[in-house]
């Protein structure tokens, strides 16, 4: 059976959709982006910041789920602009350390929510 998470320290959802969905041990986290859950208000005012700010939503679910970062086995990021990568990177890395980050791809998209820059969404586990 599943789970519906979805917590107030995470931006609530803006469609039919929940912010996570578990499954016996499995937690699916959906894409997040930049939207602060205390002001409902998007940070953009560069590519650190907002990653940072969706990084920060996605570990808040993850938290509210029993799982965390450190339970991640898959990340799916999308982006409007590939140049941004690295600086991208420099963050991720900050959250998934090399020698412990999940397997992910990088994808670069025509648009996303809101017209943000990057969205995120992971699957973990709870065990």
């Amino acid at each position: 059976m599943k789970q519906i998470v979805n917590t107030p320290s995470a931006p609530m959802p803006i469609g039919p959709y929940n912010q996570c969905v578990v499954f016996q041990n499995m937690v699916f986290v959906s894409g997040q982006i930049a939207l602060d859950p205390l002001t409902d208000e998007l940070v953009l005012d560069n590519i650190e910041t907002e990653t940072h700010r969706v990084l920060q939503n996605v570990k808040a679910i993850l938290e509210a789920a029993g799982s965390g970062l450190d339970k991640v086995i898959k990340a799916s990021v999308f982006v409007k602009d590939m140049n941004l990568f690295s600086r991208i990177n420099a963050v991720y890395a900050e959250y998934f350390p090399a020698e412990v980050a999940p397997a992910r791809e990088l994808v670069q998209v025509a648009e996303l929510p809101k017209f943000v820059n990057i969205e995120i969404s992971v699957i973990a586990h709870s065990a």
